[in-house]
C-alpha cells in the first residue's frame, strides 16, 4: 500500500544522483529517517526505484505519477488557509495557467505560507518544509497536486511538464 511519502521520495530522488542516503534524503525532506527507509522499500517493490544502481526507474516513475497517483491519493480540500501555492498557484505552472482572480488558489496549509487560498491536504505533512529546502522539489510537488486537482487541460500541461523533468534528470 502506497503513502504519500513514497512519492515525495520518489520525486526527491529522481531529481538526486546515486550518493543518496537514508538520513541525507530524511534531512532533506524533514521525513522521519524510518519512514524513509520503509518508503524506499514500496518503492523499490512497486518497481519504482532500482536499489542495485540507486536510481528511479524513470518510464515506471512518469507512468504512476501521471496515471495513478491522482487515484491513490484523492484530493482532500479544506476551507480557506494560509499557506503555501501548490497546483497551478506555484511555480512551474503559474506561468503557463491563468486563474481568475477572484478563485481562491490551492495552498498546503502551513503557518509559515503568505498566501490564503484553499486548503489542499499534502501528500505528506513534511511536504511544506520540503519545498521551502528544496524549491525542485516543491515544483514537482506542486505538478502531482495538479494532476490529482486540475481539470485536463490542467493536468495535461503538468503531465508534460513532470515528463520533461524526468526525463532531463534521467541517468544518460
Amino acid at each position: 500500500m502506497f503513502k504519500g511519502e513514497d512519492v515525495v521520495l520518489l520525486l526527491k530522488l529522481s531529481a538526486s544522483g546515486p550518493e543518496w542516503t537514508v538520513r541525507t534524503l530524511a534531512e532533506e525532506t524533514g521525513i522521519p529517517r524510518s519512514v524513509v527507509h520503509r518508503a524506499l522499500k514500496r518503492l523499490a517493490a512497486a518497481g519504482l526505484l532500482d536499489e542495485g544502481r540507486r536510481r528511479v526507474n524513470g518510464s515506471q516513475a512518469e507512468e504512476f505519477l501521471i496515471h495513478a497517483v491522482k487515484y491513490i491519493f484523492p484530493v482532500v480540500l479544506a476551507g480557506e488557509s494560509r499557506g503555501v501555492p501548490t497546483a497551478w498557484a506555484a511555480e512551474p505552472l503559474v506561468d503557463h495557467i491563468a486563474s481568475a482572480p477572484s478563485e481562491l488558489a490551492p495552498v498546503w496549509p502551513d503557518p509559515k505560507g503568505r498566501q490564503r487560498g484553499l486548503a489542499l491536504r499534502p501528500l505528506h505533512e513534511a511536504v511544506p518544509e520540503a519545498a521551502r529546502r528544496d524549491p525542485t522539489l516543491g515544483e514537482s510537488l506542486a505538478l502531482v497536486d495538479a494532476l490529482r486537482l486540475g481539470d485536463a487541460r490542467i493536468r495535461g500541461v503538468a503531465a508534460e511538464l513532470l515528463t520533461k523533468r524526468l526525463t532531463e534528470s534521467a541517468p544518460a
